[in-house]
């Protein structure tokens, strides 16, 4: 449940409504508008029993959350958030682009990829260190080697980190290097792992599952927030359908939805979503449009000699086109004054 508090409700007012909530064993958030707070109340609700919430000094009305997910939800969290990546803030004014390679596949390949994304304007470098592959003769990674050449490729070009780690052993390694931690779509529901990650310092991204509905995509966040860490990126990737002409169904409703139901950013992964190079920068304008908090989007130096998902990479030529065409039209959502979230 939620506690609104009145505009005017003094910080003794709050405090007193948080130590009436930790009395009983629940533990209270406080989330702060332009207008007012709200204390999240995270437990069974029932714990309560007949204090009456409503009735203390301050306290506008309590209300109940309907959703198997609190933490995630914009009932909880009205105000929607910014998320700060190594200093780079996802869910604000400006889109954000991730981009680079599907996989680290040497020092020579991941620089190059680098100093192209940070031309291009991209803000993050992507890059696999850890590769699950739906065939197992297929090239799996360089695992801590490719983390420390992405490492290097930072420090080099500014970029920030972002890239998968697939286990729960792999977490803290991969911690230690990485700006973002990406959890990809066939491990959504890998509880454990959400829960690791949860437990760590690390923003995390958390891709939607091959066929996984909303519901399912928010209540594995939950996980990752009830255990603390607060920090969640939404990524839509596509989901399995009949359709057979693309890679999956790159689902551009689920930008609109995510943020109706919920207060954490959300990005679109174009690549994955289609699996066609030429099919990336129309899908990645329609994500802007659609109102998207940034986009991740793979680039090869030579895509033809990708080890992993050459297809649906792009070259840097259509990379800069495309960062071109995104710039383009993000400034004129933002000169105009149009926003596609608004009611």
């Amino acid at each position: 449940m939620v506690i609104i508090m009145n505009p005017d409700a003094t910080a003794e007012n709050i405090k007193a409504v948080i130590e009436a909530v930790q009395s009983v064993g629940l533990a209270a958030k406080v989330m702060e508008g332009t207008q007012q707070k709200i204390v999240g109340v995270l437990g069974d609700k029932t714990k309560l029993g007949s204090m009456a919430i409503d009735a203390m000094e301050g306290v506008e009305q309590s209300v109940a959350i309907s959703k198997s997910y609190k933490l995630v939800s914009r009932e909880f969290h009205p105000m929607s958030s910014v998320i700060d990546v190594s200093g780079v803030k996802i869910g604000g004014d400006e889109p954000v682009i991730m981009a680079g390679p599907c996989a680290v596949e040497s020092r020579n390949q991941l620089l190059e990829a680098a100093e192209i994304a940070a031309k291009g304007g991209a803000q993050f470098l992507r890059g696999g260190a850890y590769k699950p592959r739906t065939s197992p003769y297929s090239f799996q990674g360089l695992e801590e080697e490719g983390l420390k050449y992405l490492d290097e490729a930072r420090s080099k070009y500014g970029l920030k980190i972002v890239t998968e780690v697939t286990e729960v052993e792999a977490v803290k390694p991969v911690s230690d290097f990485a700006d973002l931690l990406q959890i990809g779509a066939r491990n959504m529901q890998n509880f454990r792992l959400l829960k690791e990650v949860g437990r760590s310092n690390r923003p995390v991204m958390l891709k939607r599952g091959l066929a996984a509905t909303l519901d399912e995509w928010l209540n594995a966040a939950e996980y990752i927030m009830a255990e603390g860490n607060q920090k969640v990126i939404f990524c839509e990737r596509g989901i399995r359908t009949y359709e057979t002409y693309t890679r999956n169904t790159l689902d551009m409703s689920a930008v609109p939805a995510i943020k109706h139901l919920s207060h954490l950013p959300i990005i679109v992964d174009p690549s994955h979503g289609t699996g066609k190079w030429r099919m990336i920068k129309p899908m990645s304008l329609a994500a802007i449009a659609a109102g998207a908090d940034g986009l991740i989007i793979e680039m090869h130096p030579n895509p033809a000699k990708a080890l992993s998902d050459g297809p649906q990479s792009i070259t840097p030529e259509h990379y800069y086109e495309t960062m071109t065409a995104i710039s383009k039209l993000a400034k004129f959502l933002k000169d105009e004054g149009i926003n596609p979230l608004n009611d």
